[in-house]
């Protein structure tokens, strides 16, 4: 078996060495150099990493990871798509073996996205990673968001006992995303990942009445067979409304997607700011239910720390019920032993349970 392991790269000296060390044990090391001036290139050449010089104009993700896909040497098995920032955890040659024994086209990993802590030794957002693949018959498509597509082949998928861990640089910007999500709609408005992507970035650059449409236009696209991300995008619905407004979409976003936490949360949260307290505390108890944590990055952390326990206690004291705010408040303390506020309120619930 032979593998290897190709990224694209801008200015990544500082991950070079950590980047190396991860994936020294691959047959063939590529790096598709895109104009750095800080010694990417240079450096790596010196460690005897293959790197090729490209020049991608105007710019966009897919043709760059392609580019550098098509350099690597023909006899290559298995090939990795790992970022600067990223490493390869575990015995991944090893599992990797077990793979092509099965005749796995595009063994899957658990990712790491991001981290609690600075020192980022705590995961938070982890979900399935999909960019190992066959050298053959797979390419990349879509000018950002960049996804791998199978060409006239049969894909299998299995799961594997090794992870890949990212470590994002934050000081870059990622102003050139917008611009490349419109193209990428143009492109190809009936995608509906790129439709809900889209969306997101219109809500996150503050365009709520654009995103709201392109939302609504995601969820009625034939293509969105996803029941998380349509709740996803209901959700977004939510919060570019006001009213019964958003309490409907946030109910629309629970039917749609009943075995995931967020949307519940967020309900009873819209409840809590409404002094709605029977139905806060019903609808925040019904979403600790929900326990079993999906691996899937659109998993949100605020579901799954104090949060649900938090509103179940404040809303079970205003109800009356003060041993069960007592009960769910020491449970929302254990999630966050450090909130004081959390702390304060256990002060509360125990004296009002004293009267």
């Amino acid at each position: 078996m032979k593998v290897a392991v190709y990224t694209i790269a801008l200015n990544e000296v500082g991950f070079l060495d950590s980047w190396y060390e991860s994936a020294k044990d691959a047959d063939y090391l590529l790096i598709a150099d895109t104009g750095s001036t800080d010694g990417t290139a240079e450096s790596a050449r010196a460690m005897g990493i293959n790197v090729i010089d490209i020049s991608i104009k105007p710019w966009r993700f897919d043709i760059a990871r392609n580019t550098a896909l098509a350099a690597l040497p023909p006899d290559i098995d298995y090939c990795i798509a790992l970022d600067m920032d990223e490493v390869l955890v575990g015995d991944w040659r090893g599992e990797l073996e077990k793979a092509i024994k099965q005749s796995v086209t595009r063994p899957r990993y658990k990712y790491t996205w991001s981290w609690k802590d600075r020192e980022e030794t705590v995961p938070d957002l982890q979900y399935g990673g999909d960019k190992i693949h066959l050298r053959s018959h797979y390419r990349w498509k879509h000018p950002v968001h960049e996804v791998l597509v199978t060409d006239r082949l049969q894909e299998k998928q299995e799961w594997f006992d090794f992870e890949i861990h990212h470590h994002p640089d934050t000081s870059k910007p990622r102003a050139q995303y917008f611009p490349l999500l419109e193209l990428a709609v143009k492109e190809d408005p009936w995608d509906d990942r790129n439709a809900h992507y889209y969306a997101r970035e219109l809500f996150f650059n503050g365009k709520f009445k654009e995103a709201f449409r392109e939302f609504k236009r995601h969820i009625s696209l034939p293509s969105a067979t996803w029941a998380p991300e349509r709740a996803a995008s209901m959700r977004y619905m939510a919060k570019c409304s006001v009213g019964k407004e958003r309490e409907k979409w946030l109910k629309a976003a629970i039917k749609e997607a009943p075995d995931r936490r967020e949307a519940m949360v967020d309900l009873a949260l819209y409840y809590y700011d409404e002094m709605s307290w029977k139905d806060c505390y019903n609808t925040a108890k019904k979403s600790i239910r929900i326990s079993q944590k999906p691996l899937e990055y659109l998993v949100e952390d605020f579901a799954w720390g104090y949060l649900p326990f938090d509103l179940i206690a404040i809303s079970a004291y205003y109800i009356g019920q003060y041993e069960e705010a007592l009960l769910y408040g020491k449970k929302a303390v254990s999630a966050d032993p450090k909130n004081q506020r959390l702390k304060d309120n256990l002060d509360l619930y125990e004296s009002a349970i004293i009267k």
